[in-house]
């Protein structure tokens, strides 16, 4: 007995794709990925770098805020958000 599913598909034997081809498996996919990965890490810490710099806001916030952990404008360690009934 043969094993199911049929004959393999008939596929050109040259192709070049971007993505790499019929049935592709490259041997250094684990080095491209890791790759891949630091730089994209790099790049988001850039642009959060620059971001973070250039962060203001004209209106002290009514309540917490993430960014207040690294914006140079929050520098109060004190500060404590209002009660529930002033933020609206």
């Amino acid at each position: 007995m043969g094993g199911g599913g049929g004959k393999h598909y008939v596929y050109p034997l040259h192709v070049w794709s971007p993505t790499g081809g019929w049935f592709t498996n490259p041997s250094n996919w684990k080095a491209n990925t890791a790759i891949v990965g630091l730089g994209l890490t790099a790049v988001v810490g850039a642009v959060w770098a620059f971001s973070a710099e250039k962060e203001f806001r004209y209106q002290y916030p009514r309540h917490w805020v993430p960014s207040m952990k690294w914006a140079r404008q929050f520098d109060d360690p004190n500060f404590k958000a209002p009660p529930r009934g002033d933020d609206f």
